[in-house]
């Protein structure tokens, strides 16, 4: 008894901040979606609290403006996208290089279905010139790239993809992943592609790997554990 009596005016306090993270949550999600449909200038932070279904002084409350709105919200979508990817490198990291990167291809396209704000924030933002866009490639996208164009090159010398510019040829890959995927309803309307159907995804992929990764690994380094 002594314990429950204890407890008990730590209870609204634990309820409170419980109703804090759910509110930021909410705020978060529609954030996301308002941000990628009408860019950072095209959304009002009454847009927002309306889509979360909350009073709009709590976005002041919770991010002070609306620029910590969109750095909490993108911090939100894409620290979970390069995650992704990294745990990709982790899991494959004893295998050849073509089955590291075309898993890494698979956990990229993944990612973009299931989030398809990913594409459509970077698309508006990439209009043009930002100190968002600027602390977007700096916070989230810049490492994860770098360590992908050098595992690109390592393919390249291997002839396994072809010759170029690494990050021209990711970019390349990148925006026939989730560019592609972001033009769903689109595809559906014009050609009948209809990317929900997991059999269309599968094939999404299939031929994307076999247009970027064209080539076999060469015979002495196809042993599954590499250096």
């Amino acid at each position: 008894m002594l314990e429950e009596t204890v407890s008990l005016p730590d209870q609204p306090a634990r309820k409170q901040q419980q109703r804090s993270v759910v509110t930021q949550q909410k705020l978060l999600d529609a954030a996301i979606e308002a941000f990628s449909e009408n860019g950072f200038k095209g959304t009002s932070t009454r847009d927002i609290a309306e889509r979360a279904g909350v009073h709009h002084p709590l976005i002041t409350y919770h991010f002070k403006n609306k620029d910590q709105l969109w750095r909490a919200a993108a911090d939100h979508l894409f620290s979970a996208f390069t995650h992704s990817l990294a745990k990709s490198v982790d899991e494959h990291r004893n295998m050849c290089p073509k089955i590291r990167m075309s898993a890494l291809i698979r956990a990229y396209i993944d990612y973009a279905k299931s989030h398809p704000a990913l594409h459509k924030v970077m698309i508006q933002e990439a209009n043009y010139p930002s100190p968002r866009l600027n602390w977007l490639i700096d916070t989230h996208l810049k490492a994860v790239f770098d360590a992908t164009f050098g595992m690109i090159k390592k393919l390249q010398d291997l002839g396994v993809t072809p010759a170029g510019n690494p990050a021209l040829l990711f970019s390349m890959i990148r925006l026939c992943s989730g560019g592609l995927l972001a033009l769903g309803n689109e595809l559906k309307r014009s050609s009948g592609i209809d990317i929900d159907d997991p059999e269309t995804l599968e094939e999404i992929s299939e031929m994307i790997i076999n247009i970027f990764l064209p080539g076999d690994m060469p015979a002495d380094r196809e042993p599954r554990t590499v250096n």
